[in-house]
C-alpha cells in the first residue's frame, strides 16, 4: 500500500527555562496574522464549526464501564446501580449517568475494547499512542499527531492544549519523536483550589506590570533578530520549536479574556458545576470556541480499588453533569459535526469485585464513549458478555480507534505516513483498520 510522507520531525531537547520562561512575538508564519488580533466570538464559532477540532477527556486511573456504559444489574458483578434507558430505544446506561444518557442520540460507544496492559505506567502511554509496533521509537500523543497532522486552526491558538490540574507550562514530552515543537501548552490551577474559579493561565504568559508594550515589543524585535542570526548557520530543526512555543503563547495572550472569570455566565457556571472537572470542561468549550486545535483534559482518582460504590456515586455524578452540557452546547452552536469528542482511561475495571469492595485494572473488556466530527451518532458497537466479563464477539485494540479517529478527521491513516528522519512510520498500528460502524 502506497502512503504519503508527512514530515520530517527532528530528535531536539529545550532547557525547561527557555521553554517555561516569558513567551510573546507575532504568529508569522502560523495562519493567524490575517485575523490581526482578538478573534471575537463570533468569528470563533465560524471556524469552529469549519475547521476539524478534538475535545479528549482523559479519565486517569480507570473510569469502570460497568457503572458506566456498558452496566449489568442483578448479574453476579453488576453492584448495586440500576440501568436507565437513554434517548435511543435499546441503549441503557448506569443510573450514574442521567445527563449523558439525555444525550445518547450524539454519542456513539465502543463496548468491546480489549488491551493489552493492565498497569498505569505502561496503560497510560501505551493506550495516548495508540499501541503502535515497537519500533525503537517513541510515538506521540495523539494531540501531539494531531497538532502536527492538521496543524493550528486559521486562528493562530496553540494547536494542543492541555487542562491539566495543578500543572501548567509547555510539556514537550507528549510530543515524542515527532520533536518538542509538537507539545502541549499546558493550562492548570496551580495550586488545590475549590472556589469555583476558571483556571489559571499558563505561569510566565502575562506580561510583567513594569514592562511597557513599546518595551516589549522591541525585546521581541531583538529576539526575533537574535534567533534569525542564530538559525543562520543551523539547522532550522533545531531553532524551529523554541520560536514556536513563543508564537502560540503570543496568540494565547491576545485571548487571556478566557481566564477571565467575569466571562463566565451564571447559567454555564451552574450547568457544568463548580467541581473542578465541570470547570476544566468548561475551559475546554471555550479553548475550542477560541480555535485550539486539540484540547485534552484530565481528571484524576479513578483507580478504585477500595470504597469502589462509594467513589462511583461520588466521581461519576461530576463527570456526567458537564460532559452532558458540553454536548449539548457544541450541538447547540452547530459545532459538533467539526468537534471530535472523545472520553476514556488507560483500562476499564474489573467485573470481580475485590475484598476491600473495589475493583481492580482491567485491560479485557471496557468501553469508549465519543461523539462529534465524521462519526455516526446513537449507536454501540460491539458488546460484551451477560457477566461483562470478556468481549463476546470482534473485539477491539486502541489502534483500531486511532485509526477511526483519524479517519474521522480526514486524516488517511492507512495512506498517510510518519517519515522520522527517514524511517518511515505508519501513523496508526499497521496490523489494525477503522471500526467502519462508527464512520459517517
Amino acid at each position: 500500500m502506497s502512503r504519503q510522507s508527512l514530515c520530517r520531525p527532528w530528535e531536539h531537547q529545550l532547557s525547561r527555562r527557555r521553554l517555561l520562561g516569558t513567551m510573546a512575538s507575532g504568529a508569522a508564519g502560523l495562519g493567524a496574522g490575517a485575523l490581526g488580533g482578538l478573534v471575537e466570538p463570533a468569528v470563533a464559532e465560524e471556524l469552529s464549526r469549519q475547521e476539524k477540532q478534538v475535545i479528549f477527556i482523559w479519565l486517569d486511573g480507570g473510569m469502570s464501564q460497568l457503572e458506566s456504559w456498558d452496566p449489568k444489574p442483578n448479574t453476579q458483578f453488576g453492584g448495586p446501580f440500576r440501568d436507565i434507558e437513554t434517548s435511543v430505544p435499546g441503549v441503557r446506561f448506569s443510573e450514574l449517568l442521567p445527563h449523558t444518557a439525555r444525550q445518547m442520540h450524539h454519542l456513539a460507544v465502543v463496548r468491546s475494547l480489549h488491551t493489552q496492559d493492565n498497569s498505569h505506567s505502561a496503560g497510560v502511554a501505551r493506550i495516548n499512542r495508540g499501541d503502535p509496533k515497537n519500533r525503537g521509537v517513541v510515538y506521540p500523543y495523539f494531540g501531539s499527531a494531531v497538532a502536527k497532522l492538521l496543524g493550528p486552526t486559521s486562528t493562530g491558538m496553540p494547536p494542543y492544549v492541555w487542562v491539566k490540574p495543578y500543572s501548567s507550562g509547555f510539556k514537550a514530552d507528549d510530543a515524542g519523536f515527532l520533536g518538542a515543537r509538537y507539545g502541549a501548552l499546558a493550562i492548570g490551577d496551580g495550586e488545590p483550589k475549590n472556589d469555583g474559579l476558571p483556571l489559571e493561565p499558563p505561569e510566565n504568559l502575562l506580561l510583567n506590570p513594569a514592562v511597557s508594550e513599546a518595551d516589549n515589543q522591541a525585546r521581541n524585535d531583538l529576539r526575533r533578530m537574535f534567533n534569525k542570526r542564530y538559525a543562520s548557520s543551523r539547522r532550522p530543526e533545531w531553532t524551529d520549536a523554541s520560536s514556536y512555543v513563543f508564537d502560540v503563547a503570543h496568540k494565547l495572550m491576545e485571548r487571556i479574556d478566557l481566564f477571565d472569570d467575569t466571562k463566565i455566565s451564571d447559567k454555564d457556571r451552574e450547568r457544568y458545576g463548580q467541581h473542578d472537572l465541570g470547570r476544566y470542561m468548561l475551559m475546554a468549550r471555550r479553548l475550542i470556541e477560541s480555535g485550539v486545535r486539540f484540547v485534552k483534559v484530565n481528571s484524576y482518582h479513578w483507580d478504585s480499588h477500595g470504597d469502589h460504590f462509594n467513589g462511583s456515586q461520588s466521581l461519576i455524578p461530576q463527570f456526567d453533569q458537564p460532559f452532558a452540557a458540553l454536548i449539548e452546547d457544541l450541538h447547540d452552536r452547530s459545532m459538533l459535526d467539526n468537534v471530535l469528542v472523545v472520553v476514556m482511561s488507560e483500562f476499564g475495571r474489573t467485573p470481580r469485585i475485590n475484598s476491600h469492595v473495589g475493583r481492580d485494572h482491567w485491560p479485557e473488556a471496557w468501553s469508549v464513549a465519543m461523539a462529534g466530527a465524521g462519526l455516526n451518532r446513537g449507536l454501540t458497537v460491539g458488546k460484551t458478555n451477560a457477566e461483562g466479563t470478556f468481549v463476546d464477539g470482534q473485539e477491539h485494540d486502541v489502534g483500531h480507534l486511532f485509526h477511526t479517529w483519524f479517519q474521522a478527521l480526514g486524516v488517511a491513516s492507512q495512506e498517510v505516513e510518519y517519515n522520522n528522519a527517514g524511517q518511515p512510520l505508519p501513523i496508526a498500528h499497521d496490523d489494525h483498520w477503522p471500526i467502519k460502524e462508527l464512520l459517517a
